[in-house]
């Protein structure tokens, strides 16, 4: 048995991976992977992303550039032009990252699933009371990015974002053995939450990158700086900036996972399904 079929069978096993990551002191980890991955030196970044590949299935072909300066280098890397093409039919919102989908479909009232067994409410979630009214009996999507995955996520249609608001809390890992374990683990854990208005339509659609365990910031450039996470405060910041369907919106420091919703009347697309893996660009929801 290789190494990494080894380490694969022990992570599947729930009660290790549970204590792996979470019952360690998850900010400090989260604080020193954000110092240790941005190390430059030669043989520390060649044997970190030697580790990374033991326990991820890392694909770089589709890289912009192949040699990188550090392990966060590595993460946050771009990819080449024409690698994610953009779904045009103007009826459709498109995945904002590559993923795997988790939990999807409509929202009943206010009340959503985190996973099988598992639910949360909409209030608890976006706190913003108008966007809870907006997406009662709505649809959604959650998005988990693995960390070998490509970290930049993009729009999802013609928009403009309105509003960003940051919301504190936790840095629960967020995979399914977590996500099982961890009542209402979303809604415990440090979140952006993106308002965003389609263009065309006027629809408001809103993004939620939700931050994790390693996940050391959640970079917006539009705002002009890091949104940094161990905030105490939830902050809200209002902005007016248009994008283009598939323009980069941002970037994780780590895999995390996103959540799109969507008002009453939008639809998923045939292959947006629970287990399904989907990639930037590809069609995600239907417009009324």
């Amino acid at each position: 048995m290789s190494i990494r079929s080894l380490i694969a069978r022990l992570t599947q096993q729930e009660d290790l991976n549970f204590l792996l990551s979470n019952r360690i002191p998850r900010r400090l980890a989260t604080r020193f992977m954000g110092w240790f991955s941005r190390i430059e030196q030669p043989l520390v970044r060649d044997a970190s992303i030697g580790v990374w590949r033991l326990f991820a299935d890392l694909d770089l072909s589709e890289a912009k550039k192949t040699h990188f300066k550090s392990m966060h280098d590595c993460f946050i890397r771009e990819l080449k032009d024409g690698a994610r093409p953009i779904d045009a039919d103007p009826q459709t919102l498109v995945s904002p990252c590559d993923a795997i989908v988790g939990a999807c479909g409509a929202i009943n009232g206010v009340e959503l699933m985190q996973i099988k067994g598992s639910t949360y409410t909409l209030p608890e979630f976006l706190v913003d009371p108008k966007l809870v009214d907006l997406y009662r009996n709505g649809c959604y999507v959650t998005l988990r990015l693995m960390s070998s995955m490509y970290h930049h996520f993009h729009a999802p249609h013609d928009c403009r974002v309105e509003q960003v608001a940051y919301v504190p809390g936790d840095v629960w890992n967020v995979n399914p053995v977590a996500l099982k374990r961890v009542d209402k683990l979303f809604c415990k854990n440090e979140r952006a939450v993106l308002r965003t208005r389609l263009a065309a339509s006027g629809h408001v659609v809103t993004l939620a990158p939700v931050a994790a365990i390693l996940v050391a910031g959640i970079r917006l450039p539009f705002l002009e700086e890091w949104l940094e996470l161990n905030r105490r405060e939830t902050r809200t910041i209002s902005c007016d900036v248009a994008f283009r369907k598939g323009e980069e919106m941002g970037w994780f420091q780590h895999g995390s996972t996103i959540i799109v919703f969507a008002p009453d009347g939008f639809t998923l697309c045939e292959a947006v399904r629970e287990g399904a893996t989907i990639r930037v660009g590809q069609a995600l929801m239907r417009l009324p």
